[in-house]
This record gives C-alpha cells, sequence and structure tokens, in this order.
C-alpha cells in the first residue's frame, strides 16, 4: 500500500461535537456564581409551610400548628385563631346553626379617609367572604343550648360597627326568648371609626340588653382573645357573669402605647395582659385554647344545673 507523506501519524480519534457557546458554563463560573445552574433546579416552598412564633421566635409548621390549635409548642403564645376554627372547637359536633344572616352595613355618613367607607366595605367582603366582623349562631356546648356571637378579626380589625352591634344585639335576644345561655367571643381593635357615633351607639344597645339577662337570671359568658380593646371592652366583652381569657390576650381601652405617652410614663410588667386582669380583678378566668371548651362546659354546668361536669357528667344519648 502506498503511503503519501504525513500519513504516518497515531490512529484519529472521533471527538464529540462542540458545545454551543451559550451552553457552555465553566468550572469558574459555576464557583463565582455559587452554581446557579444547579441551585435553579430546586423545587420552590410553599409560602404557608412555616412560619415564626412572634413571641419566641421559633420555626413553626403550619401542620403541627393545627394540631396544636394554632398554640406554639416552644413558649404556649397563642396565634390568631379564625372564627371557624372556634365555632369548630367549642361547639358539638353538627350542632351549630348560623343565625341572622344578610344584615350589612351603611355608609349614612359618606365617610372618607383614604378610601370610601362603602368601598373598604365591599372590598373587604370580597376578601374575606364574610358579611361583617362578627358571626352569630345557636348550638350545643356539652349539650347546653348556647346562642353564641363569634367576632371575626380579619373583618376591618374586628371593629365595631352599627352591624356588629345589631347581630350580637339579636342573638342576646335569642338567649332570652328561648332562656338559653349567651356567649360572646371577642376579637376587636374597638369601635369602627368609620361609623362614627353609630358605632359608640351599640355599647350602649348591647348593654341595655345584657342588663335584661341579668335580671331574668340567664347567664352570659364573655370569651376574651387577643386583642380585644376599645369600645368592646368598655361594653359587653367585661360584662360577662363570668369573664374568660385566653392566656397572653391584650385587653384594653386605650393601647399600652397610648396611654405611656399620655402619662409619660412607663406601664407595670404584663400591663392590660389577660394575666395581669386576673391578678386585678377584671378577669375571672385563663384558659388555654386546648381546655376552652372544657371549661366553657363546667362553667355552663354550673349556672344551669349547679353540677361541675368534671366531677358528674350528665348521661349520653
Amino acid at each position: 500500500m502506498d503511503e503519501k507523506p504525513g500519513d504516518r501519524s497515531a490512529p484519529r480519534t472521533t471527538l464529540p461535537p462542540p458545545v454551543p457557546e451559550e451552553e457552555a458554563v465553566s468550572w469558574l463560573t459555576q464557583a463565582a456564581t455559587g452554581n446557579k445552574a444547579l441551585t435553579s433546579q430546586k423545587k420552590d416552598i410553599p409560602d404557608n409551610l412555616c412560619r415564626k412564633c412572634p413571641k419566641c421566635q421559633e420555626i413553626l409548621y403550619h401542620r403541627e400548628l393545627d394540631r396544636n390549635l394554632w398554640v406554639c409548642g416552644a413558649c404556649g403564645h397563642h396565634l390568631p385563631f379564625t372564627t371557624e376554627q372556634y365555632i369548630n372547637l367549642l361547639f358539638d359536633e353538627g350542632t351549630w346553626s348560623e343565625t341572622h344572616r344578610g344584615i350589612t352595613s351603611r355608609d349614612s355618613l359618606d365617610f372618607k379617609d383614604s378610601k370610601r367607607y362603602k368601598d373598604r366595605i365591599k372590598a373587604t367582603r370580597q376578601k374575606t367572604g364574610k358579611e361583617d366582623a362578627v358571626i352569630t349562631g345557636r348550638g350545643t356546648i356539652g349539650r347546653i343550648p348556647v346562642s353564641a356571637s363569634i367576632m371575626d378579626f380579619s373583618f376591618m380589625g374586628g371593629s365595631m360597627g352599627s352591624v356588629v352591634g345589631e347581630k350580637i344585639a339579636r342573638s342576646l335576644l335569642d338567649s332570652l326568648r328561648n332562656r338559653e345561655a349567651a356567649l360572646v367571643l371577642s376579637r376587636s381593635g374597638g369601635a369602627r371609626m368609620q361609623e362614627s357615633l353609630l358605632s359608640l351607639m351599640q355599647m350602649a344597645k348591647t348593654s341595655a340588653v345584657l342588663a335584661r339577662l341579668r335580671k331574668e337570671g340567664i347567664p352570659f359568658i364573655s370569651v376574651l382573645t387577643n386583642p380585644t380593646t376599645g369600645g368592646v371592652t368598655a361594653s359587653y366583652a367585661t360584662l360577662g357573669d363570668i369573664n374568660l381569657a385566653e392566656p397572653g390576650a391584650l385587653i384594653g381601652f386605650a393601647g399600652p402605647r397610648v396611654i405611656k405617652q399620655t402619662i409619660g410614663g412607663d406601664l407595670p410588667e404584663g400591663f392590660q395582659s389577660s394575666e395581669f386582669l386576673l391578678e386585678h380583678g377584671m378577669v375571672d378566668i385563663i384558659a388555654e385554647r386546648k381546655n376552652l371548651k372544657a371549661t366553657l362546659e363546667r362553667t355552663l354546668h354550673w349556672f344551669v344545673d349547679g353540677r361541675d361536669v368534671s366531677v358528674a357528667r350528665p348521661p349520653r344519648g
């Protein structure tokens, strides 16, 4: 076989095709960028997977919070609970029935701040799916009939307007009419400023109905949760025959920062907490959320038939 000059080189090796320039990533580039080509493949973490405890900063997973009734397992801080969660927690299964639906607020004063009041109400209804800042209904707790009002902080900070006052008053009248215990669970920043005097009138309205219940010997239990402030504290929330509170709840009229600025001095430690108010006689019982229904059952039975259900529970069936 004839050979041409230059044909005595080593056997040829087939090389892979060149990598397009836009796909080539050198090890130096990867090191400098933290290997974004790899980290970009990480799965997204859902935003609602966990949150920090606002008191101790512990990372709390929502699944664990659901098991613990939204109470921090590290420090015992009670995180916000929804209206629906309270209803499911407190009332015997299948007994809750909502009452006084279809009552909505009017903008009688044509109020406007950064937004027209009627527009703010409309937007809040669309966002929350609620008619206003309270849900009323009837059900049983430990098989004792109760007419209840459960306030909803997600609706304009649980503020008390004319609808809130009217629905609570009607629920209290249900107790009077049916001669059954009344309960209000409060979570509120106070009177709704957009309704001005119409809001403040609800303090007198609800207090007047409560006076009628007391005259008839019908028990009223008030449950105070975080926060309960302003005109709500100054009316029905602190007029219970028994005032219960969750641990660490802020309860007061004006906020501690406002009071401190007004008096120009420091406030006592724990001022306006449920523990402080228990010590000073404004709260009768502090009940952890996991014990709240059992505490209500004992209290209701004590009022209704004079028995402590921890000793003698009525027969079932």
